[in-house]
């Protein structure tokens, strides 16, 4: 119960206990009561009715009324165009940017992402039964990293154990680079995004000093302005770096758990080829 409605329900309950005590005076007083004491028992009574609805009016129309709210998406477009769209809308590029290039990045180490266990258990068997072209036409029918490099192993198979471990070891580093691209990218918009929302800042700083030396006078108006516009663009600018680190961090994590996996895979699959060189 709000204090509006309070004070409204203890002056009606005033009311009524003072009626109701003028009442019981008014029957002790006279003990015969005619009949135009009651008609005027019962105007009385009425008028209290009358006042209380009047009462109720008055509160309802004094109670305020729940504005609407506001969804995510206005809020966020207000303070969009509140912060200088021309500062804002590079830093939005700057979040579409880097989003765009950690959505492919994360769609092609997921493809990559490979049985490593079950392919070198596949790989083993067609070396004992098909030799080193059935071997090697398992690793062509299946995608990743760590087939191709079995692939590359198998290719150079009559050159010696030591060839291969080479050749694996430099197409190991190739496709390493090619888990990694366009990494730097990303780095750069994490770096580049609140310096942008810094330089917003720094630039309506100085259009609020602009606007004080031609008002000829600070008034809080005008400083307030420029602050919002300056704050606006740097909280912009760290919410964007904030939410592409995240993806980064997730991308290095996806890329050096891929790199472990076609480490451990590659010392296998050279075991492997040794005990099948061994056994000809």
């Amino acid at each position: 119960m709000t204090m509006k409605k309070l004070i409204a329900f203890l002056t009606i309950a005033g009311m009524l206990t003072f009626g109701a005590s003028n009442v019981a005076l008014a029957q002790d007083e006279n003990v015969t009561v005619t009949e135009t004491e009651l008609t005027t028992d019962t105007t009385a009574t009425e008028g209290d009715t009358t006042m209380i609805e009047a009462v109720a009016a008055v509160v309802e129309t004094l109670e305020p009324e729940p504005e609407a709210e506001q969804g995510f998406q206005q809020v966020l477009k207000e303070q969009f165009i509140a912060g200088d769209w021309r500062f804002m809308g590079i830093v939005l590029l700057t979040l579409v940017f880097g989003l765009a290039l950690c959505i492919e990045r994360i769609i092609y180490l997921n493809l990559a992402t490979t049985n490593n266990q079950k392919l070198l258990n596949k790989v083993e068997s067609a070396l004992e039964t098909g030799g080193v072209d059935s071997a090697k036409e398992i690793c062509r029918d299946t995608k990743g990293p760590v087939a191709s490099i079995f692939y590359q192993g198998l290719d150079r198979y009559n050159e010696g154990i030591e060839i291969v471990e080479k050749s694996i070891v430099s197409y190991g580093s190739v496709l390493m680079g090619r888990l990694e691209k366009g990494l730097s990218w990303i780095s750069l918009f994490i770096s580049i995004a609140p310096m942008l929302g810094f330089m917003g800042t720094v630039i309506g700083m100085i259009v609020a000093f602009q606007d004080i030396e031609a008002a000829g006078d600070i008034s809080a108006n005008i400083v307030a302005g420029g602050m919002k516009v300056a704050l606006l663009t740097t909280v912009f600018g760290l919410i964007v770096a904030v939410i592409l680190q995240i993806f980064y961090n997730y991308i290095i994590s996806k890329v050096d758990s891929l790199v472990n996996d076609m480490e451990d895979s590659t010392i296998s699959f050279i075991d492997i080829l040794t005990k099948y060189k061994s056994k000809k």
